[in-house]
């Protein structure tokens, strides 16, 4: 029986996602399941080996706390989304399953773990992280001996960018550690992992867009990531 790798359905460019793992991925052993808000089906979350949380739009603000309006506030929110998500990640944490969190889903992670964001992250930094035609490129930091560093073998690299939210490092939740952060500007927090690896399942989370980022067949910030997530996956026993 092949494992399974969830993916949670964004309405922002779902398919770029899916199209992130390819055929020769997947080989003979994995195969995608969408786990969509809209269909409602919980019942196959317990299904998957591995999640990715996507991005897209900004978390309800009550269930941080965060302020009802502030700049760039999307028309709607999607408690379902949030819900049928925060399913996703207990199941994921209890069962010590691959995770990986990508943008919004770096995020909600860090908000679900007791964490906050920031509403907006205001002028300078939405010129260089808010996306506009095309995704903002910038530079990152790597942590020393964080397990993004251990994965892409880098210190620093180019990343594509597309948020105007970000993780509060002074509303870090307390089991979370930071492993990557901006360059420029105020030092957004560009990734997370678990402070604690040993008592806790695979989990990385970056703001960026690595399923669309150029070139990413050879860029280690998406190439790398996914490849050991996906290793991560078909090395776990249930």
């Amino acid at each position: 029986m092949r494992k399974k790798i969830g993916i949670s359905f964004t309405e922002a460019s779902f398919q770029n996602y899916w199209n992130w793992f390819t055929p020769a991925d997947l080989a003979e052993d994995l195969e995608l399941i969408a786990l969509s808000f809209e269909k409602g089906n919980t019942e196959d979350i317990a299904k998957c080996d591995g999640f990715v949380l996507t991005g897209g739009i900004d978390v309800t603000p009550a269930i941080s706390g965060g302020a009802e309006d502030y700049p760039y506030r999307p028309l709607v929110f999607s408690p379902e989304r949030d819900e049928f998500e925060r399913q996703i990640y207990e199941f994921a944490k209890s069962e010590r399953l691959p995770l990986l969190g990508i943008c919004r889903g770096m995020q909600y992670i860090n908000i679900l773990e007791g964490g906050a964001v920031f509403d907006d992250i205001g002028e300078p930094e939405n010129a260089i992280h808010k996306k506009g035609e095309l995704d903002k490129v910038h530079e990152v930091n790597v942590v020393e001996g964080s397990l993004l560093a251990g994965i892409t073998i880098e210190k620093k690299g180019l990343v594509n960018s597309a948020h105007h939210q970000a993780v509060d490092p002074k509303c870090l939740a307390k089991n979370l550690m930071i492993n990557a952060y901006a360059v420029s500007g105020n030092g957004i927090v560009e990734g997370l992992e678990y402070k604690d690896k040993q008592n806790n399942g695979f989990m990385l989370a970056v703001q960026w867009h690595p399923e669309r980022m150029k070139e990413k067949e050879i860029q280690p910030f998406s190439q790398k990531i996914k490849e050991h997530f996906i290793q991560e996956i078909r090395n776990h026993k249930k």
